[in-house]
């Protein structure tokens, strides 16, 4: 006869199973609240000048992702290496409460919506270094390369800085398009471009795959500038970009609302000019356009007296040039035409080529089309930098809400430091990192490094615990612990 099989003495019944779980989930919640009242003490001890810049973008996050949020961003500041989570969190220590996990979900799984906090993040920026007047903008796009077989919104993109005329250089990675505010500071002689916007261009591949209607990047600047001014419709904007971006579709938007919006491009020597149509003789369909006009290269090619200006040039200087200028309305098939006026510029030095300008205010002085159009060129510095001291290429999230949500923030990031820059008592800012007679401007490896002291003084040396230890090193020992904590790359 068999006998039923007594249980094993290392096997749980189904309630010992339930009560353990209750114990491991009170356990787990004793261990998450514990947490939180730690990140918020480390929140509290910030300096006062760091919750001027981030607590504007408290109501687009919850309290704790916030709070991991801020945590992140100034170890971002602060780290020398890859600006992985890893190596954040490293950088943070002990000022990092709870488990790694919980950073990591800030940008792979945590919900907060990206436009929100565009929208604090943008109106923040504009009242802090662009109260009033016209916005200045700068529009252009950069190529990070990102390795990894399944890294979301990865393509082949031409690299403009190694490609010449006979030789196309191509990255894998991800190209973003940027937006960004051209401000006059008064560290520098040339005006720094702070990033605004910022929005990911996606192949026209892997657009096709996922059934997406596909958009090229200057159909994304002008989504980003319809969007500028659904936010703030009581600015006007002063838009510049490169060649890229001069279609007839983004002169269009700023032909629509030219009260708002003002577009300044490079041109095209042979572009197809006219006058305004004739009015309507009843019969017959109506003319959408007048008698062609030469094109600028016509012009040129027939203007023997020039005249000559001395004007703002690329990186701050003066530059003496030749300028030929025009108007006319500007004809694509098929679309509305666009009154504009152009300028033909020629460097006297000769170090420059040949180039034609245009803007969609026709009475904007030819002055000002070459000066706001080199001025643009401060957002290339702004790409430069922005890889060499922040590491932007350097991170390696591959899913799609960690690549939407990094390299955004990585280049608002660049704005931060610069906001906190320009908040730092006078004794902060003598930091140079190199310093030669004849040096004026900061340079934004002198911004981070100022940064970066003032931030372990102030905030991770001024802790309770840290400072006395801190205290005790001599002076000298100091100062070379801070050198090798705080350089610029």
């Amino acid at each position: 006869m068999s006998s039923v099989p007594e249980r094993s003495p290392g096997r749980l019944s189904r309630k010992e199973i339930r009560e353990r779980l209750r114990a491991l989930r009170r356990e787990e919640a004793k261990k998450a609240r514990t947490a939180r009242r730690q990140l918020e003490q480390v929140h509290q001890h910030l300096p006062e000048k760091v919750h001027e810049v981030f607590d504007p973008l408290e109501p687009a996050f919850s309290r704790p992702t916030h709070r991991r949020f801020v945590l992140l961003a100034l170890a971002a500041i602060l780290t020398l290496g890859g600006r992985t989570i890893s190596n954040l969190l490293r950088v943070l220590g002990c000022l990092a409460p709870g488990h790694a996990s919980s950073y990591h979900r800030v940008f792979s799984r945590d919900r907060w919506a990206f436009s929100p906090l565009a929208r604090r993040y943008v109106a923040a920026v504009l009242a802090r270094f662009a109260p009033g007047g016209p916005i200045h903008l700068a529009g252009d796009d950069t190529v990070t390369e990102h390795p990894g077989p399944h890294v979301y919104g990865k393509g082949r993109h031409r690299d403009p800085v190694r490609s010449t005329h006979a030789y196309t250089a191509f990255r894998w990675g991800h190209k973003w398009v940027v937006l960004a505010l051209l401000v006059p500071v008064p560290w520098a002689t040339r005006r720094w471009a702070l990033p605004l916007f910022v929005a990911l261009y996606r192949p026209k591949e892997e657009n096709q795959k996922h059934a997406r209607r596909h958009k090229t990047p200057p159909q994304l600047l002008r989504q980003m500038l319809r969007v500028l001014m659904r936010w703030f419709p009581d600015r006007t904007f002063v838009a510049t970009a490169d060649g890229n971006y001069a279609t007839h579709e983004l002169a269009e938007l700023a032909a629509r609302v030219p009260r708002r919006l003002t577009l300044v491009s490079r041109f095209y020597p042979n572009a197809n000019l006219v006058e305004p149509p004739p009015e309507y003789s009843g019969k017959g369909r109506p003319r959408i356009k007048g008698k062609d006009l030469p094109s600028p290269a016509e012009v040129v090619r027939s203007t023997e007296k020039r005249q000559t200006l001395s004007v703002a040039w690329y990186g701050g200087g003066r530059r003496r040039v030749e300028v030929v200028a025009g108007t006319g309305l500007w004809y694509k098939s098929g679309r509305p035409l666009v009154s504009l006026r152009w300028v033909f510029v020629r460097d006297l030095t000769g170090t420059h080529r040949d180039e034609y300008f245009f803007t969609t205010d026709a009475m904007m002085s030819v002055t000002m089309v070459i000066e706001t159009y080199t001025g643009r060129w401060n957002i290339e510095t702004t790409f430069q930098e922005i890889r060499s001291y922040l590491r932007v290429e350097t991170t390696r999230g591959w899913s799609r809400d960690t690549v939407l949500r990094v390299g955004p923030c990585l280049f608002g990031l660049y704005t931060v430091v610069a906001w906190l820059y320009a908040e730092l008592p006078e004794r902060w800012t003598r930091v140079r990192v190199v310093s030669w007679p004849g040096k004026h401007d900061v340079a934004f490896s002198d911004a981070i490094t100022a940064v970066r002291r003032w931030l372990w003084l102030e905030w991770v040396l001024s802790i309770p615990g840290h400072r006395d230890a801190f205290q005790k090193l001599a002076p000298g020992l100091q100062q070379i612990l801070l050198n090798g904590l705080a350089p610029a790359a």
